[in-house]
């Protein structure tokens, strides 16, 4: 059986090495762990991936093999989440969503305190507890159109105020193997090359010049190498409604990572605040201040954000908005900041154009970005390269 899926993750291209297979099946002969496919994720994890960067190509290599199967989620300990067991998902018609009055943000927040103090046992169904299948504004598998979303697995309506679960985000791939040449070729609209460094490489033209000048005798002529003197600094939105992209934002990645040798690149999700990250997995660890980049790199760099912009509009106007933690400033300044320092800028949003119109947020993102948005097509790549090239 282990024996195929050996051959699952070797075809998944990881490194996995026969040596390391077989300390995987010495820890499973010494009882290591019990019979527990958590328990067995965990031990071949550690036994056959050395490196962070393949945790990912493992995770699905390991799913598309133990098909079926779900791993335990770590939610967040403080919240009763024992009251929030899935039920059937309300269905409500258009009459009923529409009568659903929107809290605003200071009354949502102060409510949500309340109820906490209020309820003591787990609620289903209603319009004011904290718990499944309501009209409440808290809990989950519901309908509100502005509510704080506890216990569910993934959003459905794409409105929600705040997450309060915890949730684990994975880096996206920049090996991803391209499909089509054409997302480079939109890419090397940015391209600058210069001659720099010592010169290594043969000048042809110059070399057939100087031996025919020399009666024949061989002059062998030297120019320093062009390199492509583009600098990129890419932030790209993760997670959530990110997850739905998570093929083509690879592909756009794997691009960028071959086309630009000066290219710096950070996560973030939904928007930006006082802080980025490199390693989704280390994001709360190992945080890199927006205002240190802003200081670190000049504005030479071409500033690309690639997000869908689909998020509650409180998340970008609200200081406290972030779905995460309560940032003290709103994302709205940290976007003018990153603008304001890097004059060369575009976002390339993974989101249908057509539905741009019916999204509050993407037309506040539109607006802060001066109307510099472009879709993840190859018309919309084009266009964002040639306005970042003037």
């Amino acid at each position: 059986m282990l024996i195929n899926f050996f051959f699952t993750l070797r075809a998944a291209k990881l490194p996995v090495s026969v040596k390391e297979f077989l300390t995987l099946l010495e820890a499973l002969q010494a009882g290591v762990i019990g019979p527990s496919v958590d328990d067995f994720y965990v031990l071949s994890r550690t036994a056959l991936v050395k490196d962070e960067a393949h945790f990912d190509k493992f995770d699905r290599a390991f799913g598309a093999y133990f098909k079926g199967v779900e791993l335990l989620t770590d939610f967040t300990k403080d919240l009763p989440l024992e009251w929030l067991r899935k039920t059937l998902e309300l269905e409500l018609g258009p009459e009923e969503k529409a009568a659903i009055e929107k809290m605003g943000w200071d009354e949502l927040m102060e409510t949500l305190q309340r109820r906490f103090e209020e309820q003591k046992e787990r609620h289903e169904g209603g319009s004011k507890m904290i718990g499944t299948g309501g009209t409440s504004p808290f809990g989950a598998y519901g309908y509100n159109p502005q509510g704080i979303r506890i216990g569910q697995d993934k959003g459905r309506n794409r409105s929600a105020v705040k997450v309060w679960d915890q949730r684990a985000y994975k880096d996206y791939d920049d090996t991803k193997e391209l499909g089509t040449r054409n997302i480079k070729v939109a890419l090397r609209r940015l391209r600058r090359f210069a001659r720099e460094g010592a010169a290594e490489e043969l000048d042809l033209d110059d070399t057939i010049h100087s031996t025919a000048a020399n009666a024949g005798l061989l002059d062998i002529k030297l120019v320093p190498e062009r390199h492509n003197k583009v600098k990129v600094l890419l932030l790209m939105d993760v997670g959530g409604t990110m997850d739905e992209h998570i093929h083509r934002v690879e592909e756009l990645f794997s691009a960028a990572k071959t086309e630009f040798k000066h290219l710096e690149f950070y996560y973030f999700h939904n928007c930006v605040y006082d802080f980025m990250w490199k390693n989704n997995r280390r994001r709360f660890s190992e945080k890199f201040a927006t205002w240190d980049l802003i200081r670190k790199y000049n504005k030479d760099y071409k500033l690309i954000f690639v997000g869908d912009a689909t998020m509650s509009p409180y998340e970008i106007l609200q200081p406290g908005g972030s779905v995460e933690y309560n940032n003290e400033e709103p994302g709205a300044e940290w976007l003018q900041r990153l603008t304001n320092a890097f004059p060369k800028f575009a976002w390339v949003n993974p989101e249908p154009q057509g539905v741009w119109q019916y999204r509050q947020s993407i037309a506040i993102v539109q607006q802060l970005m001066n109307q510099r948005m472009f879709p993840l097509t190859l018309t919309g790549l084009e266009g964002a390269m040639r306005l970042l090239g003037k």
